[in-house]
C-alpha cells in the first residue's frame, strides 16, 4: 500500500527533529516538550502503572492537553477516553518462597524478584515440589525423563534455537510440572536485569480465556551457577556454552525444587486517551493516520538503590509528550487526512491498549491507513542512525528514508532481530491487521564508543 501523504511526512519529520537536537541550549519547543515529559514522569504520577490512581491522573492530564491543543475527542461517548476492563493476578512477596534442597544435605534459598521470578497464571498451584533437572536448550528431543519434574532450560533468545513459548510447550508435552529459564548473560544486546519490579499478569476482563500453563519461572545466572556447582557441575561453563550456542549435556541436579506462591487477584478499568486532528479533505475522512505512544509505565515495585518508583521518563512519557507537543504545534491546522493521537494503556502488560484500539475503533477514530509508533527511541546520544522497525514491510519505510536523508540521518533495519522488538510495541497489533506501520529507535555503530557506552550504562544502571 503506497502511503506518501503529507501528514505521514510531517508527523515523522517532527518526531525526528524533536529528538535530533544536540544543542546545549534547547529551543522553546524542545523546552516545552521536556516540561511535558517531566510532568508525566513526575513522582505525583506514580509511574503511571495500569490500574493505578497515578495512571488515571496522567490520562486526565493528557486528555486536558489534547483538548487545549484543539484536538477533538475520539474516545467513548464523545469523550477523550476509551475505557478497557482488565483482570490481573500477581504473585506477592509475603508468603512466597523458593529453595533448592539437595539430596546430599543443605538447601539454597532463592530471593524472589532478585534471583528468581514466575509468570503468574490463573489456577497456578499454591505449592510446587519436584525434582530439578537440566535439559539444555529444551527442544522437544531434549525432553527425556522430565515427567513430574521442574525442567531447567538455557534461556536462549537466538535465531534457530527454541524460544520461551516453544520450550514451555515442549516441557508441557513431556509431562514436566514447571519450566525454569536461566538468563543468557551472553545476550549483551539486551542484558538481563534484576531486580524485577513485580510478578504480574494482566488480561482483558472479558470472555477471552485466561492463560493457564505450568509455572514458567525465570532464574538469574549467578544463582544457577551456584546450584549447578553444588550438584557437581560447572555452572559457569554451562552458561558459557549456551551463550556460544554449543551443545550442552543434560543432567539431574539430585535436588528438589520447592516453591510456595501467594497470589492476589483484582479487576479494574484503564483508559486509552484519544484525540483527533480533523482532516481538510472530506473524501479522506475515513482514512486517518495514527500517531501512538503508550502512557503506562511500571509504577511502584522492588526498590533499586532505595527507590521503589519507576518513573518511566523515556518509557514512554517522553513520546506521549512528543504527541502533545506536535498537537500544540499544529494548533488545529489539519492535513488532508485526519490524524489520530493515541496515548494507550497497558503496553507494558501485553500491548492491551493498542490491541483494544486495533480491534475496537471508535466512530471518531476509525481504522487507520498508517501507524507511526513512538517508543524506545531513547535519545541518549546524537541521532545519526535511525533504526526503523518494519522498514521493508510497507512503503512507509521509503517515506522514512525520504524524510531522514536530507537531515543527514541514516535509516537502517533492525540489526538485532533476536530482541523481537517488532512484536513488543504498539504498532504490532495494527500490523497484524494489515495496516502499514513503523516504529523507531536511536541506532549506533559498535565503533561509536561514546554511544555504545551510554547505551550500555542506561541498560545496566
Amino acid at each position: 500500500m503506497r502511503i506518501y501523504q503529507r501528514v505521514a511526512t510531517a508527523c515523522a519529520a517532527f518526531a525526528l527533529a524533536a529528538c535530533a537536537s544536540t544543542s546545549a541550549a534547547p529551543d522553546a519547543q524542545t523546552e516545552a516538550w521536556w516540561r511535558t515529559t517531566a510532568a508525566l514522569s513526575g513522582d505525583d504520577m506514580e509511574g503511571r502503572d495500569v490500574g493505578s490512581p497515578g495512571y488515571d491522573r496522567a490520562a486526565a492530564y493528557v486528555a486536558d492537553r489534547f483538548r487545549s491543543a484543539g484536538l477533538q475527542p475520539a474516545g467513548d461517548n464523545g469523550t477523550y477516553l476509551q475505557r478497557i476492563n482488565f483482570a490481573e493476578i500477581e504473585v506477592i512477596s509475603e508468603g512466597t518462597s523458593f529453595d533448592v534442597a539437595f539430596e546430599t544435605g543443605g538447601a539454597r534459598a532463592l530471593r524472589f524478584l532478585h534471583e528468581i521470578s514466575v509468570a503468574p497464571t490463573w489456577e497456578m498451584p499454591a505449592d510446587l515440589h519436584a525434582r530439578l533437572v537440566f535439559r539444555g536448550y529444551c527442544a522437544p528431543h531434549d525432553m527425556t525423563d522430565v515427567r513430574g519434574a521442574v525442567v531447567v532450560c538455557f534461556g536462549t533468545r537466538r535465531a534457530g534455537q527454541p524460544a520461551s513459548a516453544a520450550q514451555l510447550e515442549a516441557a508441557t508435552n513431556a509431562g514436566a510440572i514447571g519450566l525454569m529459564r536461566v538468563d543468557d548473560m551472553a545476550f549483551t544486546i539486551e542484558p538481563p536485569r534484576w531486580p524485577l519490579a513485580y510478578a504480574r499478569t494482566v488480561v482483558l476482563d472479558d470472555a477471552t480465556p485466561r492463560p493457564r500453563a505450568i509455572p514458567s519461572i525465570r532464574l538469574g545466572a549467578a544463582a544457577f551457577t551456584e546450584i549447578a556447582n553444588a550438584a557437581g557441575q560447572n555452572g559457569a561453563d554451562i552458561l558459557a556454552r549456551g551463550g556460544r550456542g554449543e551443545p550442552m549435556a543434560a543432567f539431574d541436579f539430585a535436588a528438589q525444587f520447592n516453591a510456595r506462591f501467594a497470589t492476589r487477584e483484582r479487576r479494574y478499568t484503564s483508559d486509552n486517551v484519544l484525540g483527533v486532528l480533523p482532516g481538510t479533505d472530506p473524501a479522506l475522512a475515513n482514512e486517518p493516520v495514527l500517531l501512538i505512544a503508550h502512557l503506562d509505565g511500571y509504577g511502584y515495585g522492588v526498590p533499586v538503590r532505595g527507590d521503589n518508583l519507576y518513573n518511566g521518563a523515556l518509557d514512554d512519557a517522553a513520546y506521549v509528550a512528543t504527541l502533545i507537543t506536535f498537537a500544540d504545534a499544529r494548533a488545529g491546522q489539519g492535513f488532508r487526512r485526519p490524524v489520530i493521537f493515541a496515548a494507550v494503556t497497558a503496553e507494558e502488560k501485553g500491548l492491551w491498549g493498542s490491541r483494544w484500539l486495533a480491534t475496537h475503533p471508535t466512530p471518531a477514530a476509525p481504522t487507520p491507513v498508517a501507524v507511526l509508533n513512538l517508543d524506545q527511541l531513547r535519545p541518549l546520544y546524537p541521532l545519526r542512525i535511525l533504526t526503523t522497525l518494519a522498514l521493508e514491510d510497507s512503503t512507509l519505510g521509503q517515506t522514512v528514508r525520504d524524510i531522514a536523508g536530507p537531515m543527514g540521518i541514516e535509516v537502517r533495519a533492525d540489526l538485532e532481530p533476536e530482541r523481537n522488538l517488532l512484536r513488543r510495541t504498539d504498532h504490532w497489533p495494527f500490523m497484524q491487521r494489515g495496516v502499514p506501520s513503523v516504529s523507531f529507535l536511536f541506532g549506533f555503530d559498535e565503533s561509536d564508543t561514546e554511544a555504545r557506552a551510554r547505551y550500555r550504562d542506561w541498560y545496566e544502571n
